[in-house]
This record gives structure tokens, C-alpha cells and sequence, in this order.
């Protein structure tokens, strides 16, 4: 047969999205020779099964003679759950095509352990967009952090008399919620709970709750009001260092920093901002707020460059997403 459609797992593994941690949000699919899907399955919150388990729990006595697509290479040890690899051969699945390999050395190895059985295990590289965060923290040993800021074209977050909504629109602004609704963590600095009191919440169109929100993390030592930021709490933290190192200890892996312009700056300076989203509105403003409170380079030459690796049209804006390094392909 053809090579199975990726479609479903990885669909699968961007459904969990930011549920998953300190755990990939792997996605797998099993299918019939004839190519017909037999079953989905995604990786549980951390503790419950990975996706390979779950789609053979779905598929039952259908899974053997599967072939099954898996967007990470299934693992090859014990922790909190069995080795993937294992479960899959004992589920009598003949084929695993996989679309990532696994850079974690406690897991890796999962593609021999099934050649040894006897299963054909084929690495079929493709980017995994939903994986980026995590194989970043894996690289680099630290929660994977993305800063992301909404500006006209000329660069400014607010005009001079500091109005800032809305400078992108409703598309846009929709767009933010359902990518908040994939992260661990969001992370602002006390000027921006201050000022503006942000809800850092991720909401559907009509204003309810998503089913995931995301930790609310707030990032300096000026005093925040009583009142702000109430409705869901959030965790308090002096310096960026700190942050970094709670949220990894207490299992995040995917951050998600919103403001504001000292923060984002820090961030930067730290060189542990992995990613840039820029969401641009067709708007000039002359002056005002600038994305970044200073200077992070003396010369074109200095400066820290990003690779671009997407743009979207979002109603009148443009999302333009950028990465430090490529990680995949």
C-alpha cells in the first residue's frame, strides 16, 4: 500500500497541546494494510498513557497487522508508564513509520527495539510543529520560551498616548487565544499587570473559558494591586532566571511571554527565547511604545537573527513566526 496518510496523527498530537508536559504531545494512527484508519490516539497528561498506548486501546484485536504513524519515535524505557515500542509489538502492529526522531537519550531507541522484533520501523522526517517547544527543551535542558508581541508595521505596541486596544483584530486576537490554549505557561512583567490587568486567560469568540488554560506567571519586584489578576491567580517570580527555573521544575516545557517591552527584552538579552510570533497590523503610528524598552545590539551585526519559518494572514494582519534554530527537517 501507499504510505498511510500523516494527517490524523498529527492533528492528534496538536489536539494535547500544552496538557502534556513535561511529556511530548505526540500523536499516533493505526491503519488497516488496505489503508483504512483504524484508530487515533494522543499522549494523556503526564502520568496517564502515551499515544501509542491510547490508539491500541482504541483499536483493540484491530490493531494486529496494523501500520502504525507516529509522530515521535516510539520510546524505548519505563518511567511513569511502559515502553511504547514494547506495547506496540505485543499489540502484533507489522509496520511503525515514524516522523521525528526521539533526542531524549532515557527514551531514545525505540525504532531498533522494533527491528529486533522484527517490525519494520521507518523514519519518515517531517516537521512536527507541535513538537518544536519540547524538543527544544530537550536541546537545551530549560523550558522552551517564545516571545510574542502585537504591533503596527512601524513597530510600536501602543500609541503616545499609550492606547493599545486594539491594535490587531479580531482575527488576530482569536488566533492568540487558541495558541495560549496550547502552551504551558504565560508569562508578562509587573508593568504589564499594573497597567493593564490582563486576564492571560485563553477564551472562545463568545468570552467563555477554553477547556486549557495555561499557568499565569508574573516576572519582576514592583508590588501588583490586590485586585489584579485575581480571577484564576498566578505564580509570582522576581527574576526571568527564577521563573525559567520553577517552571521547569514543576514539569513546563512550552512558555509563552506576552509583555511587556522590558520583559520581552530580558528574555532576549538571557538568550532563551526560541521563538518570536509577530502579529503586525496595517496601522502607522510614528512613535509611541516600542516592542523592546532598549537597544540589544550596537550594530546590524551583533544583533540576535531568528529564522523565519511561517507567516498567516489573520483578517487585515500578518502573523510572522520566527525560530533561533531549526530543529526539525
Amino acid at each position: 500500500m501507499r504510505q498511510p496518510d500523516v494527517g490524523p496523527a498529527l492533528r492528534a498530537g496538536e489536539s494535547v497541546r500544552g496538557t502534556t508536559s513535561p511529556n511530548p504531545p505526540v500523536g499516533c494512527a493505526l491503519y488497516r494494510p488496505d489503508g483504512a484508519l483504524i484508530a487515533t490516539g494522543a499522549t494523556s497528561p503526564a502520568g496517564g498513557p502515551h499515544a501509542e498506548v491510547n490508539a491500541l486501546r482504541r483499536a483493540g484485536s484491530a490493531a494486529r497487522g496494523a501500520i502504525a504513524v507516529v509522530t515521535l519515535e516510539p520510546c524505548n524505557h519505563t518511567g511513569r508508564t511502559g515502553p511504547c515500542a514494547e506495547a506496540l509489538a505485543e499489540a502484533g502492529v507489522v509496520e511503525v513509520i515514524y516522523l521525528t526522531e526521539d533526542p531524549n537519550p532515557l527514551a531514545a531507541g525505540g525504532a531498533d527495539y522494533l527491528r529486533s522484533r522484527g517490525i519494520e520501523a521507518t523514519f519518515a522526517p517531517r516537521r512536527v510543529k507541535a513538537l518544536d517547544p519540547w524538543l527544544s527543551s530537550v536541546r537545551h535542558g530549560r523550558v522552551s520560551v517564545t516571545v510574542k508581541f502585537a504591533a503596527s508595521i512601524d513597530g510600536f505596541t501602543a500609541a503616545p498616548d499609550g492606547t493599545s486596544q486594539w491594535i490587531t483584530g479580531p482575527a488576530a486576537r482569536e488566533h492568540v487565544h487558541a495558541d495560549r490554549a496550547a502552551r504551558d505557561a504565560i508569562v508578562i512583567g509587573t508593568g504589564t499587570a499594573i497597567a493593564d490587568n490582563p486576564s492571560l486567560t485563553a477564551r472562545l469568540p463568545d468570552g467563555t473559558l477554553r477547556r486549557h488554560q495555561p499557568r499565569r506567571v508574573v516576572v519582576g519586584t514592583r508590588d501588583v494591586p490586590a485586585g489584579n489578576l485575581s480571577r484564576l491567580g498566578y505564580e509570582r517570580y522576581g527574576t526571568p532566571e527564577e521563573a525559567l527555573e520553577a517552571l521547569w521544575d514543576t514539569g513546563a516545557r512550552d512558555v509563552l511571554v506576552e509583555g511587556g517591552a522590558s520583559l520581552a527584552a530580558s528574555f532576549i538579552e538571557l538568550g532563551v527565547v526560541d521563538r518570536v510570533q509577530a502579529y503586525l497590523a496595517p496601522l502607522l503610528l510614528g512613535g509611541g511604545t516600542g516592542v523592546l524598552a532598549r537597544a540589544l545590539a550596537p550594530s546590524l551585526s551583533a544583533a540576535p537573527r531568528y529564522q523565519l519559518v511561517d507567516t498567516a494572514t489573520l483578517g487585515e494582519d500578518v502573523l510572522i513566526e520566527m525560530e533561533k534554530e531549526c530543529l526539525q527537517g
